[in-house]
């Protein structure tokens, strides 16, 4: 009886122990990202960023950002001059480590105007370390 107790034990401690230490999928990493944006809490949306994460313009291909630092200083700003600032997703696909996003976003900088955006990510090891970004033509 003892050690079928102890057994017991021993296998919710292992049990618990190993759901602490299951990764995010690229997805949740996206999620939480989302959700903290919504937030508009910082860190909480840095913990998804990598340090050496990059921004890019899909119609161009150009480099709109680089590095973690520089990421928490535009969205520190962009939070701070939105306090009604949420974004939508219409839609989501996940293609391997790839979460392709269509939002629609509204209050970004006070406007009430709704930005719709595909924003691709890329992640590896539960960070975000590559985002292109793809804006409705008007």
């Amino acid at each position: 009886m003892k050690s079928n107790l102890s057994f017991i034990i021993l296998f919710g401690l292992f049990s618990i122990a190993s759901l602490k230490t299951q990764e995010m999928t690229p997805e949740e990493v996206v999620q939480k990202q989302l959700e903290t944006y919504n937030n508009r809490d910082i860190d909480g949306f840095m913990s998804t960023i990598d340090e050496n994460v990059t921004f890019h313009n899909f119609s161009d291909g150009k480099l709109t950002m680089i590095g973690s630092e520089a990421c928490r200083v535009f969205y520190t700003n962009l939070f701070e001059s939105s306090p009604k600032l949420h974004s939508t997703i219409l839609t989501r696909t996940v293609f391997g480590n790839k979460v392709i996003d269509h939002e629609s976003i509204i209050g970004r900088n006070g406007n009430d105007e709704v930005l719709e955006l595909i924003l691709i990510y890329e992640v590896e090891n539960e960070k975000i370390i590559k985002v292109t970004v793809l804006r409705k033509e008007e």
